[in-house]
């Protein structure tokens, strides 16, 4: 039961469900925020940590609860006193609603995809009697972003599908906007319930900023001593103008963590950048004129040679390599009729150019691997080339200049293409993937949905 003072910080906020998101609005101190966030979404956390418990064993081999031991030893001490304070509501939020919950404990379900995706790989060897035969890197998403001559009105419009295993990414569908009683209000997608950041990465900010990313496949450097990276992303949504600012900010205490090509566009100036920010090199290009793109392909050599493994820059028969062929195309054809809809086209094309026709695949921008056999793939440390894996697109976002003004953003839940997917139906075709019962969830056609 809440008391009266907690019930007027719940009163702040407000709670749509609409075509499968949860369209959470909060605001005031970071205590506040968070508060409201973990009140308002409980059952959304109780399910998701029950499932990513499960899944935690299967995926690795240790327990959740083992991962969020070594989390807390890493950064429970560095994380600045304004977050702390955002996850120590979400914590008591979530507390008065009935599910117990400390702040180590919302520090650790933040840290998750740090912990097991870049600090795991490098420290496997340590605990197991040999290292580890692959890491559980992944090539998570298609992204655009385009301005200038490459599009209708000379304006930026910036487009992002996040790309997971579907037991995960079935609960990318909150989208929640941000009054802080500090810096710039924005609006973000998140990757679960009650997280600081938005770690699927897409805002849209009042400074007039828009931000997304794609991870750089095959990354495997990482710094213990650094800040992490949800924590840094954070701190340059809420607190940035410029790209230039956003830049800075990002690469304080880098540590490596979520390692990305980040597409920011300025709506004040008109200028689009992909900042790649490996950990010992970064690269930065902009423009004023142009369109930059994001598959997990990493463009700078450096970090492409020196700070990841092979990751299909050159290879169409893999995911990255194909993907950056087909933005290729897609960029030379549309040149100069970029808007809105061209780019929520874009997001949901599913040609394969390693066989040359229409088909939805693991090589398309909407990726689908639930149904690809992987005939083709080569690429022996990917953990998602498997047949049949259950795996894509799991939502499409976009924004235009009109969106950016007044602080709003598109979204579809579901893969970008719109094409359901029905979890029985998919472990009666492959019973390997029973075991999964119970934890993966159907995700239905939903329709573009704009969130204001």
């Amino acid at each position: 039961m809440v008391t009266a003072e907690q019930q007027k910080i719940i009163d702040r906020a407000q709670l749509q469900q609409v075509n499968g998101w949860q369209h959470l609005k909060v605001k005031g101190t970071p205590y506040e925020c968070g508060f409201q966030e973990g009140y308002l979404l409980v059952d959304e956390y109780k399910d998701a940590l029950r499932v990513y418990k499960f899944m935690t064993l299967e995926s690795f081999g240790m327990t959740y609860e083992w991962f969020a031991e070594q989390a807390l030893k890493l950064h429970r001490d560095m994380i600045p006193a304004r977050w702390l304070e955002e996850l120590r509501g979400m914590a008591e939020g979530l507390t008065a609603a009935g599910v117990p919950t400390t702040t180590d404990d919302m520090i650790a379900w933040n840290d998750w995809m740090e912990i097991t995706g870049y600090w795991w790989p490098q420290n496997a060897g340590k605990v197991m009697s040999r290292p580890l035969m692959k890491t559980h890197r992944k090539e998570h998403c298609s992204a655009i972003v385009a301005t200038g001559s490459a599009t209708v009105d000379g304006k930026p419009y910036l487009g992002h599908e996040s790309f997971d295993e579907f037991w995960s990414g079935q609960y990318f569908n909150v989208c929640k906007r941000v009054e802080p009683d500090e810096g710039y209000a924005f609006i973000m997608q998140a990757s679960a319930p009650c997280m600081l950041s938005s770690m699927t990465d897409f805002y849209v900010t009042a400074a007039g900023l828009n931000i997304t990313e794609t991870t750089l496949a095959g990354f495997d450097r990482y710094d213990d001593a650094g800040m992490p990276e949800w924590v840094r992303i954070r701190d340059a949504v809420q607190f940035s103008a410029t790209i230039d600012q956003f830049v800075e900010r990002l690469n304080r205490q880098n540590n490596g963590g979520y390692a990305n090509a980040w597409l920011i566009a300025d709506h004040n100036t008109g200028e689009i950048a992909r900042f790649e920010q490996g950990l010992a090199f970064t690269s930065l290009e902009r423009t004023f004129d142009g369109a930059y793109f994001g598959c997990n392909a990493v463009f700078d050599p450096r970090i492409r040679n020196l700070e990841c493994k092979d990751n299909g820059f050159n290879d169409p028969r893999q995911q990255t390599g194909a993907r950056r062929q087909r933005w290729m195309e897609l960029i030379d054809a549309y040149y100069g009729k970029i808007d809105l809809e061209v780019v929520k086209k874009m997001l949901a094309d599913t040609y394969d150019v390693y066989l040359g026709y229409n088909c939805p695949s693991s090589r398309c921008i909407c990726a689908h691997y639930d149904v690809d056999p992987q005939y083709y793939a080569d690429d022996p440390d990917a953990v998602w080339n498997i047949p049949f894996y259950p795996a894509g697109s799991c939502d499409a976002k976009a924004a235009g200049p009109d969106d950016v003004k007044h602080m709003k953003m598109w979204g579809r839940y579901g893969r970008a293409d719109g094409v359901e997917f029905v979890a029985r139906d998919f472990m009666d075709q492959h019973p390997l993937w029973k075991w999964m019962d119970g934890y993966l969830q159907d995700r239905p056609t939903q329709p573009w949905t704009l969130f204001d």
